[in-house]
């Protein structure tokens, strides 16, 4: 597979690149990334014919889609697909410091949950003057769920629901304002409870359909592609544990998954495959996957990438993964193998 390839959303209204440009290094995520690091990743990115970019406000407290939109705003709109998220919206706040969730160097705005329809609205009409662009294609919303809220959960998706964030989505998307609408999310079953309330037509779904983890097979990836809920596969390393890292959900890995991260290193071995490159290619055989976001802090992280995702994998390799039961025997498997 190319990086250049497309695929269709499952309803057909935006044509989007099989591998896309995941933001939130670029504004500095547990690493500082200077304005010309993240320029000449940007840059690379564009050189390298990839045309799809995922950001966010809350990444780098706005940094990332100040940078992102200071790049595309030089490019031509109609030649490239952007995807930003709403549910936080960014107030001033000189308390803000370096670390704080997890960014390096983040600006001066505390994010502040709102999945109301006034917040929805807003963040999108802030992102828009922070990209520096008229247009946003797919509005996410970010980081709904009750892993991520616990006990407030379900006042928040009582802001999606009944407080109209969900309509705000619908509203966006039927005058044109935005393409297409979905979550980006860390838990999959909130897009099932989500797909009940609104329609959805694309999902961000990071690190629950991956080579180390398929709970989400069954169910929810075969009622999105019935559905036409389209799925972007996000985190594809599992917070870096299948790329040579120790993080596995932005924590320490378990011993559990350890072990089983040293288990597929095993069959790389064999049959001298790099086992970032199975993880990028294994979620794009699934029919209702249409793209991946690969986040990147340099034009070598970038390039190295693209290898991985254009690597050729024999297909006694996923055959034997299949065997091992290192992955779900109804798990679709790339082009050419079983």
């Amino acid at each position: 597979m190319q990086i250049t390839e497309t695929r269709s959303l499952i309803g057909g209204s935006i044509e989007i690149g099989v591998f896309g440009l995941g933001c939130s290094q670029v504004g500095g995520l547990f690493q500082e990334v200077s304005l010309l690091q993240s320029s000449q990743t940007l840059e690379a990115a564009w050189d390298r014919g990839i045309r799809y970019f995922d950001t966010a406000p809350f990444y780098g407290y706005s940094r990332s889609e100040r940078r992102v939109g200071t790049s595309l705003s030089e490019r031509t709109r109609t030649d490239f697909i952007l995807s930003t998220k709403a549910g936080r919206l960014l107030v001033p706040d000189d308390s803000v410091r370096r670390g704080d969730d997890g960014w390096a160097n983040p600006l001066p705005f505390r994010p502040r949950y709102d999945y109301s329809y006034d917040g929805i609205r807003r963040s999108h009409d802030d992102s828009l003057q922070r990209l520096g662009l008229s247009k946003i294609d797919i509005l996410y919303v970010h980081d709904i769920g009750r892993m991520t809220h616990g006990e407030l959960h379900d006042h928040y998706w009582q802001q999606l629901t009944k407080g109209g964030g969900f309509r705000a989505l619908e509203a966006l998307r039927k005058d044109g304002t935005v393409a297409a609408v979905g979550l980006g999310v860390n838990e999959w079953e909130v897009v099932q409870d989500s797909m009940n309330e609104c329609k959805l037509d694309c999902t961000l779904l990071a690190g629950r359909y991956t080579l180390l983890e398929q709970e989400s097979l069954k169910p929810l990836m075969n009622i999105c592609l019935a559905q036409g809920n389209a799925i972007v596969i996000g985190g594809v390393f599992n917070s870096g544990i299948l790329a040579g890292g120790k993080h596995f959900d932005y924590g320490e890995a378990p011993a559990a998954v350890v072990k089983r991260v040293e288990a597929l290193k095993s069959v790389c071995q064999e049959y001298d495959v790099a086992l970032p490159a199975a993880a990028l290619q294994f979620p794009m055989a699934h029919p209702a996957v249409v793209s991946c976001v690969v986040g990147t802090r340099t034009t070598q992280q970038l390039e190295r990438s693209i290898q991985w995702f254009e690597q050729s994998i024999p297909d006694a390799f996923w055959e034997a993964l299949v065997e091992q039961g290192l992955i779900d025997p109804e798990s679709p498997l790339p082009k050419g193998a079983l």
